[in-house]
């Protein structure tokens, strides 16, 4: 069995307190070794911390998703600097920009994004990217604000394969979640098949978008197996050359290795 890595999770979700044990052996003998639990609010980014300190495969995230920018001030990024500080913190994330739900104001959120790629270049630390009908503002301000000098990630990409390259040249990742098992996936299976395998990540989003076979139901770490086995699949490859490919871009983009 080769080692998985889960790189975007949310164990920190109250839909995991009553089975917690569960999920992380079910996880565990599906040989998913490592879990990234990302934060989205300053409570979630210090839960996915504590996380962390008690689960030696376990390492956090913290960010402002954008659905939360609305009341971020100074003292929430004073905070979140501290909360970054912490050996176990791998990257900045969840933080991005989402023009489908607009909970905060476009303006409101590209300034938060701003300043989080600020602190994640003081810091020197990955970012985690979420981006939802926003593609160019985000590309925007990531190039802007010269987030290509920490890198990071594309999480759960939603583009085609333009957008995807575009995401490449600028140092970024892209991670593919259980939407690319879905019927109608779009453009997904095809940016699967075509960008370079040493710049894929596998994630689960969990409790969010489980993969098929388990589409409808609560998603958990252990089924990111299936969203390897589809990329495996797209690209006429063994799941377990995924497996192995994108566990070690996972230990490069984060660091791992230096912290573990």
């Amino acid at each position: 069995m080769v080692p998985l890595i889960d790189s975007h999770a949310h164990l920190t979700d109250a839909r995991f307190q009553e089975d917690f044990a569960e999920v992380v052996a079910r996880a565990k003998a599906a040989g998913v070794t490592t879990i990234i639990n990302v934060g989205y609010d300053l409570p979630s980014s210090r839960a996915a911390i504590a996380l962390a300190e008690e689960e030696s495969s376990f390492f956090a995230a913290v960010g402002i998703h954008p659905h939360d920018t609305k009341t971020v001030n100074a003292q929430t990024l004073q905070e979140l600097q501290e909360l970054a500080a912490h050996p176990k913190v791998v990257a900045i994330g969840e933080i991005g920009l989402d023009y489908y739900y607009h909970h905060a104001p476009p303006a409101q959120q590209l300034s938060v994004l701003r300043q989080q790629i600020r602190l994640a270049r003081q810091l020197s630390l990955p970012l985690i990217i979420h981006d939802r009908d926003a593609h160019d503002d985000v590309l925007s301000v990531l190039h802007e604000e010269r987030a290509s000098e920490v890198g990071g990630v594309m999480h759960c990409f939603s583009g085609d394969l333009a957008f995807a390259h575009r995401c490449l040249e600028l140092g970024f990742y892209i991670s593919f979640a259980g939407n690319l098992t879905f019927k109608k996936a779009g453009a997904l299976p095809e940016v699967a098949r075509q960008i370079p395998l040493e710049r894929l990540l596998v994630e689960t989003d969990c409790p969010y978008l489980a993969p098929v076979p388990y589409r409808g139901k609560r998603n958990e770490p252990a089924h990111v197996l299936h969203v390897a086995a589809k990329i495996a699949e797209l690209r006429q490859l063994e799941p377990a050359q995924v497996a192995a490919v994108t566990s070690s871009n996972a230990r490069q983009l984060f660091a791992l290795d230096r912290i573990s």
